[in-house]
Order: C-alpha cells, then structure tokens, then sequence
C-alpha cells in the first residue's frame, strides 16, 4: 500500500513538474541569420517593431580587419558605421544594410533603438575619435582612451518616418560625476549601451553611465519629458566604492516602478537589478544571483518579463530567464539556455522584440570557431499565460 501510494506521488509530482517547466520554459523554434558579410564584423544590434508591423534591427558595422592582413579586431574602429535591416516576419532580412549614422569625427557603438507610442524612433549612440601620436599630447586631460581611440561621448538621433532618415545628433547633458574630457576638450556627454523606456506618463528614462574615478564607472538616470529632445539629471541608480555599474537597460513595472538591469565590473561578472518605486528619484541595487551581461527586458503579453543576456564563459552563449512582472522572482526565475555554441566570449548584447501574441525573436551579436561575427536571432514560442494578459 505505501509503496504504491509512493509510485502515486511520485507520478503527481513529475506531472506537476513538468507543467510548471511548460509554463516558464519557452519553446526554441530557431535560429535566424539577420546580417553576415565575412567582410565586416556586425555587432551590438538592437531591434524594434513599427507600428506597421515591419522590424528594424540596427547594429554597428566596421571592416574586418583580416581582410587588410590585420591579426583581429577591436571593438572600437574609426569605420565604425551605424546602420540597419529590415525584415516582416523577422526570418527574411533586406540583405543590404541602411545607414543610420556615419560619425564624421570618428567611430560609433552600440545603436540603441527606442520606438514612441506617437511613432518616432529614438536611436541612442556613441563615439570614438581617433587621435594621431602628436595630437594626444595635446588634449585635455583626463580622458578615456583605447589605443588610439579617445572617447567622444553619447549622442541621440531621431526618426519621424520609420527610420528612413534621422535628424542631425542631440547631446545630452554631461554627468557631473563624470571625470573625463573628450577628444574635443569639453566635458564627455552622457552616454551608454541599453534600453531606453517609455513609461506610462510619457517619460523617456534612460540609464546612463559616468566615469567617476580611475577604470571606474557607476549608473545616473536621465529623463526626457519632450520625446528625447532634451534630457534632465534625475538620480544615482548605482555607485559603490569598488564595483562598477555599466552597460544598462531600463524597464517600468505593471506598478509603475522602475527597474535597471546592470552590467557590472569588479563583481565576478555579477548581473545586478536596480529598483526606484518612488518615479526614480532614489534606487536601490543588489546582486540578481547570476553571471551575465549585458541584460534586456521585455513585456510579454501576459506581463511576464522575458530577461535575456549574453554568457560569456564556457559554454559561450545565449541564455533567458522568465521573470514575473514585478521582476521580483530573479534569484529563483529558472535560466534558459538558447545557445550554447559560441566560438569565444565575443558574443551576446541581446535585444528581444515580440513577434505576435505567442513568439519572440532574441537579437544578437555571434560567432562560431571565431569566424565572421554577425548578427543573429533565435525564434521562442512563449505562450502566454491565461488569466494574466493586460
């Protein structure tokens, strides 16, 4: 008797189980190639969906370096171009890429793309100036520099009609926590590499991030009242006396709390959340119990949150968690391994976009055996959970 009741329970529990695996595990349907050239080394892609259905995917594209004979790449190029694809069901992509932005004074990173409810794009940037031997003596210290590269700050641009041209760059303000000159000599505007948010109240929020001693960085909140236009110092979102607070993607909760999900430095690769239930005027960050970076969140329909991020350490990859809408449950959300085939840890800066009620599609930057990066896609059904739409 107790040995078949036991066999009874048992059965309930693996019954349970694996529905409940059902519920927060997504379904892969596939990976997607969106932009490779072996000639150009693609990167650090974002994604949005247009009112009229179409998906824009804008990356940064620079030349392969090996094609000239050069032993690799770097991230930061003066080559380095803004640029964007387009696709109606987010498999087929236009096979040449729109130029967005060429910086006439150097390279720019990490296109972050924003669409407004009243159909405007923002498109969040930065650049590097690249300073010949004679002119570095010569610039106003301190400044940020990789090699030759100096560090030019943030700008944004603006589209009205679907990213088919962009106003000319606006500055944000300079971060009075911010130490550093750029290769103009002005204090650095600010800047960083994550999503941007438009908040129920018409606010844009924006996590940006400032240099505030040597090799250390910590998170501000910026807010638009204006559809980016112009931008107003709201708060710290992250400092510490040793780690460092970076690359961040910003989201507002069902409750109308802002949440930040932070890369970090000095913290074992640490991702880290944020949290402000005050319009962000205060916040307070602790550790999310996991390694990855950097992080992106998405709504899904049924106000779940689908967290997405790069794993660089063995296996390198691609990995998600299923938060619920409040993002309290990120130490115990399951992790959900997309891919784990990377040829090395230059890989990841996800950015998912919805594709209908029940599929996702999960942008990225990637490589296999250490060939051509590129920007790639893994398809997920997710379906939504009864009872818990908007």
């Amino acid at each position: 008797m107790k040995h078949t009741l036991l066999l009874i329970l048992l059965s309930l529990s693996q019954i349970v189980g694996s529905s409940a695996q059902n519920v927060e595990n997504p379904k892969k349907i596939k990976d997607v190639i969106i932009y490779e050239d072996p000639q150009f080394y693609a990167a650090f892609p974002s994604v949005i969906k247009q009112p009229n259905g179409e998906l824009c995917v804008a990356f940064r594209r620079a030349p392969d370096r090996r094609i000239f004979g050069e032993k690799g790449n770097d991230h930061t190029d003066p080559n380095s171009y803004l640029v964007m694809v387009r696709s109606k069901d987010g498999e087929h992509w236009t096979k040449v890429p729109e130029l967005i932005y060429a910086n006439p004074y150097g390279g720019s990173q990490d296109p972050c793309l924003l669409q407004l409810e009243d159909g405007t794009i923002l498109c969040a940037s930065y650049g590097w100036a690249f300073v010949k031997p004679e002119g570095l003596s010569n610039l106003k210290k301190p400044y940020f520099d990789a090699g030759d590269a100096i560090f030019l700050g943030g700008y944004i641009l603006r589209s009205i009609n679907g990213g088919k041209t962009w106003s000319p760059p606006i500055y944000p303000p300079h971060i009075e926590q911010e130490v550093n000159f750029n290769a103009y000599g002005i204090p650095i505007p600010a800047y960083n590499r994550g999503a941007m948010y438009e908040g129920k109240n018409g606010n844009i929020y924006w996590i940006v991030a400032a240099s505030d001693g040597p090799n250390k960085t910590s998170n501000h909140l910026l807010i638009s009242e204006d559809k980016g236009l112009t931008w107003k110092y709201a708060s710290i979102v992250a400092t510490d006396e040793q780690a460092s607070f970076n690359e961040a993607s910003i989201y507002e909760t069902p409750a109308r709390d802002l949440v930040g999900f932070l890369r970090t430095s000095g913290m074992d690769d640490q991702a880290c959340i944020a949290r402000s239930a005050d319009g962000g005027k205060t916040f307070k960050w602790e550790s999310m119990g996991f390694q990855g970076h950097p992080l992106n969140a998405l709504r899904l329909p049924d106000r779940r949150v689908l967290l997405t991020y790069g794993y660089r350490h063995k296996p390198f990859g691609i990995r998600a968690r299923i938060l619920n809408a409040e993002c309290t449950n990120f130490k115990t959300a399951p992790e959900i391994i997309l891919r784990d085939d990377g040829g090395n840890s230059d890989i990841g800066y996800t950015w998912p976009v919805q594709l209908d009620e029940n599929r996702v599609l999960v942008t990225y930057y990637f490589n296999l055996a250490n060939d051509t990066r590129h920007i790639a896609g893994t398809m997920l059904e997710i379906k939504p959970i009864k009872n818990k739409r908007k």
